[in-house]
């Protein structure tokens, strides 16, 4: 009786573990909708609300990091469930990040919209971007909550798209600059919005891996993507 509750307490505090990634995923994803939405409103209190987000996120990837530290020392875990201990420090370490471009979104946006310039908006489709961005993040949250491969594996599929994305907004952008030379300081806030924005894609990938190393116990960190699908 005393093995069975002690199993089912360890379980118990995985799935805590889990649950606990997911929230913290949620208010990551929310955190990078409101960047994108002050980047074109310009709206004081919402930048000021994404920039002070990041603490709580920062406090958030702390209390996992301790409480993951915990149950390697308290449980001892081993093969799969060592493999979610571990999965779950780097992911949260990616969510961290994801948090940390989202807070440079609101800053560079804030200075856009102090200097006036907010037309920049028409020439760079920074929204559309992110919108895959987001996308990616949430199918691979979504991945992490059912533990399941194949949906991860999309997600890393998805990565090509928001480079080119990436890629066109930057020739969008040079363009600009050359038509008007006044323009180059916010074009370059601009494209270093629209490289957060492609971060942010590269830390939703990051997170798809760690699923598939979860499920398969393979670690596919620069593998192909051909070899990831098979």
């Amino acid at each position: 009786m005393a093995s069975e509750h002690l199993s089912k307490q360890y379980d118990n505090d995985l799935e805590t573990l889990r649950s606990s990634v997911l929230q913290m995923g949620g208010m990551v994803e929310s955190q990078i909708r409101s960047a994108i939405e002050a980047f074109g409103s310009g709206n004081p209190e919402l930048i000021n609300q994404v920039i002070a987000t990041e603490f709580r996120v920062d406090e958030c990837e702390v209390n996992i990091d301790n409480n993951c530290s915990h149950i390697i020392v308290k449980r001892q875990p081993a093969a799969g469930d060592l493999r979610l201990i571990m999965a779950i420090m780097k992911t949260v370490t990616d969510l961290e990040r994801i948090g940390d471009e989202a807070e440079k979104i609101a800053r560079m946006s804030k200075q856009i919209h102090e200097r006036g310039k907010a037309q920049l908006n028409s020439f760079a489709n920074i929204r559309h971007a992110a919108e895959i961005a987001v996308g990616m993040l949430r199918q691979a949250l979504d991945a992490f909550a059912r533990l399941d491969a194949g949906e991860a594996a999309k997600v890393i599929r998805k990565d090509l798209a928001i480079d080119n994305e990436f890629r066109s907004i930057l020739r969008q952008l040079i363009t600009f600059m050359m038509e008007d030379p006044r323009t180059i300081s916010t074009a370059l806030e601009v494209v270093w919005i629209a490289k957060a924005v492609e971060r942010i894609g590269d830390h939703a990938k990051n997170i798809a891996e760690e699923v598939i190393y979860i499920v398969k116990g393979t670690d596919i960190r620069h593998t192909r993507f051909v070899e990831t699908e098979q």
